[in-house]
């Protein structure tokens, strides 16, 4: 591994603007994790049209610092207060909040941050030495490979998220159908414009990440019931006993691996991570009935791994151009504004940006460490704020925002189209990430499909010929039907008890 482009990464990263947006980032995201429903997904839709005035290393640096940031964020109030800001923190709330009102507020949130630091350092240190070795892999890639990627991706971010999988599916069909909006690359015919010609060049991702995360989430939180917040638990003696630290470092660790692991999968990310990791510590823990009542390790395990899986999931982002999560899909969107297409040759060809933005991942954490604790008052007074004074703002800066990117009122419109189909998903219980993520990997799909039939003279079973897509290919049918094939199984009914046989004779 040449060091010389880790360094100058190093060299980016401290250079006075590229840190004061890493610090600008970091904060951003821990406040939207302190506040339910925004999330960090819609805070860097709302934000992408600041992103265009700068540097690609510059906006990335900031965009990423919001998406782990709000990891440590969403920690605060589910201990402070039982509110998860963010769903990869609601199991948090468990033992979190009960070693709060045991008195050990301090405790819960110092042994998160240090397990979040540790998680975090440990994912990035990964990151750097296999996300090298990914893009030399997949530089070998040609469009049946890609074609079985996109494919393999999009099936399992709807199999593996949360929710319901025939409803990600749908939600998934409906973004490849918005992807196929426009010219034909190929034959040059226009598709489902009905004759609009602003549609003539396709559906610009921006109004479409802005509209689905941005107003939408904003609609949906809107009707939501806001109570008030309560008063916060007394927050003293931050750093954890010798005891705290011994019971937990065996949660730390295995939060690190199993974050890191799933934040790479499609689909996985960081609630994934964190549901995973609690599973684990109660299932390994002697004594089980301790969870749920205030133990650390419920607090060390999935607080580390959900922030090993939000940096880990930037390697499938960086080395493949697939995005394995909505947020990630968005910070593609930001990539492709900037002119920097993600993928196997961003390692090569823009080494300053991918290292910059790794490296940059090092001192966010350390900035993190350190304004977690101290900024805890400011956060619980920022929750005081009503959504009704906050939501006209936000969509305010939403529309102002989708406006100065292309200058065009119909970008406004679709942003409002896509904000009450959003709402409308949210209502009846489809994720929108599917369909984001469907929607961008869609012209990859198109493009690399068509490229690999003219290859392979139309034959379908040309995939199965070369061993990388093959394989691929493979998985997907794997992961497509082997539910089915466990539920088409008849089920063994458990052998009868001979004492029950003898109540019947």
């Amino acid at each position: 591994m040449d060091l010389a482009p880790v360094l100058n990464g190093f060299t980016v990263v401290l250079e006075p603007t590229n840190l004061l947006y890493c610090l600008i980032g970091v904060v951003v995201g821990m406040l939207v994790g302190v506040l339910p429903g925004l999330g960090p997904a819609a805070t860097i839709a709302i934000l992408l049209p600041i992103t265009i005035g700068l540097e690609p290393v510059t906006s990335v640096i900031m965009l990423a610092g919001i998406f782990y940031g709000a990891q440590y964020g969403g920690t605060i109030t589910s201990v402070l207060l039982k509110l998860p800001g963010e769903a990869s923190s609601v199991v948090t709330v468990f033992d979190g909040h009960a070693l709060a009102r045991q008195g050990k507020a301090g405790t819960a949130l110092g042994i998160a941050a240090i397990g979040s630091f540790i998680g975090g350092t440990i994912s990035i240190v990964a990151l750097s030495f296999l996300a090298p070795v990914v893009a030399s892999f997949a530089l070998d890639f040609g469009p049946p490979e890609y074609t079985a990627l996109a494919l393999l991706g999009i099936l399992l971010v709807a199999t593996v998220s949360s929710g319901s999988r025939l409803k990600a599916i749908v939600a998934a069909c409906i973004g490849l159908l918005l992807a196929t909006v426009g010219r034909d690359a190929f034959t040059g015919g226009e598709r489902f414009t009905f004759g609009n010609l602003n549609l003539a060049d396709g559906l610009d991702f921006v109004p479409i990440a802005m509209g689905l995360f941005g107003l939408g989430e904003i609609l949906y939180n809107l009707e939501e019931r806001h109570t008030s917040v309560q008063a916060p638990a007394k927050v003293a003696n931050v750093w954890p006993s010798r005891r705290d630290l011994r019971q937990s470092s065996g949660a730390i660790g295995r939060g690190s691996v199993l974050g890191f692991v799933l934040g790479i999968l499609p689909g996985g990310g960081a609630t994934l991570s964190s549901l995973a990791a609690y599973a684990v510590e109660k299932k390994r823990s002697k004594t089980p009935e301790r969870f749920g009542k205030g133990a650390v390790e419920g607090v060390a395990g999935p607080e580390t791994a959900n922030n090993a899986a939000a940096t880990s999931s930037f390697i499938p982002l960086l080395t493949l151009g697939i995005p394995a999560n909505a947020t990630m899909a968005v910070i593609f969107g930001a990539l492709l504004i900037a002119g920097v297409p993600p993928g196997p040759r961003l390692v090569t060809d823009e080494p300053e940006l991918f290292w910059g933005v790794v490296n940059s991942m090092y001192i966010g954490n350390i900035l993190l460490l350190i304004m977690s604790i101290p900024l805890v008052g400011l956060f619980v007074k920022i929750l005081r704020v009503r959504p009704a004074i906050l939501a006209p703002i936000t969509v305010l800066i939403t529309l102002i925002g989708v406006y100065t990117v292309n200058n065009s009122t119909f970008d406004i419109l679709l942003v409002i189209v896509f904000g009450v189909l959003g709402y409308l998903m949210k209502k009846v219980g489809f994720d929108p990430g599917p369909l984001l993520l469907a929607f961008v990997l869609g012209t990859l799909l198109e493009d690399s499909l068509r490229r690999s039939l003219l290859i392979f003279d139309g034959d379908a079973l040309g995939f199965f010929g070369r061993p990388i897509s093959g394989t691929l290919l493979v998985a997907f049918l794997l992961v497509a039907f082997l539910p089915l094939i466990g539920k088409a199984l008849p089920r063994r009914r458990p052998a009868e008890h001979p004492s029950d046989t003898k109540e019947l004779v």
